[in-house]
């Protein structure tokens, strides 16, 4: 893959076998990011779980301290009172059976996140075979299934992100934009370590973390020492 002049200036300022810890390479993300927009900063987690078990699979959400830096869609799938609730705390979409048409045929997806009531996960399981691959299913251990939408929606506008393995067993989120201060941006990224630490499957045996990596949006990856983790293992 041929990249870019700005790429290439980039990767000629530093070493890129190299692993740093946190901060620096942090400090080095920020150089690297050079696009005329503000990049969001990347985590990229090489994990040593296999998600094709049960037992071995992760996923949770973790509230950034300093948010993402983008402005998030919620939709939320309530009812009565809970519809009314989730309007008050800044929903940006809320209603029920109505909306499956408007998803399922018209393909309006104008949303970034998806909020369900238990009592109406039978209405957005028939929604499965869109929201799903698109990683927008509503699921009780990223807290968006839940009775108390105030709480999922301020959490999300908030800067609630959620972290779940890929198909090779990669943790892919983002900590910030590339305009945040390195602190904040360090605030970030312990934050979501420290959940995806806390995620650790029993059942997993040898090394958890495999390899860490930060990457702008358009510029090249840093390597972050794993061992640099507070209790990486």
């Amino acid at each position: 893959m041929k990249r870019g002049k700005k790429y290439q200036a980039a990767v000629a300022t530093y070493d890129k076998s190299e692993q740093f810890d946190s901060a620096a390479a942090i400090a080095q993300v920020k150089k690297n990011a050079t696009a005329k927009f503000d990049e969001t900063i990347e985590v990229h987690i090489r994990t040593g779980c296999d998600g094709r078990h049960a037992d071995q699979q992760i996923r949770g959400a973790v509230v950034l301290p300093h948010g993402t830096g983008k402005s998030v869609r919620v939709l939320v799938f309530a009812k009565g009172a809970k519809a009314d609730e989730a309007t008050a705390a800044g929903a940006d979409f809320v209603g029920g059976e109505e909306l499956i048409p408007k998803i399922q045929n018209d393909g309006w997806f104008d949303f970034d996140v998806v909020v369900a009531t238990p009592d109406m996960m039978g209405v957005v399981g028939r929604l499965g075979r869109v929201l799903g691959p698109k990683g927008l299913m509503p699921n009780p251990k990223a807290g968006t299934v839940t009775m108390d939408v105030t709480k999922a929606v301020n959490d999300i506008k908030a800067g609630k992100i959620e972290y779940r393995l890929d198909k090779a067993n990669i943790i892919h989120c983002p900590i910030g934009k590339a305009s945040f201060s390195e602190a904040d941006l360090n605030d970030n990224f312990q934050s979501l370590i420290g959940a995806v630490l806390k995620a650790k499957p029993s059942a997993l045996k040898g090394q958890y973390l495999k390899s860490i990596t930060l990457a702008p949006t358009m510029g090249p990856g840093v390597k972050v020492k794993v061992a640099s983790v507070a209790s990486a293992e």
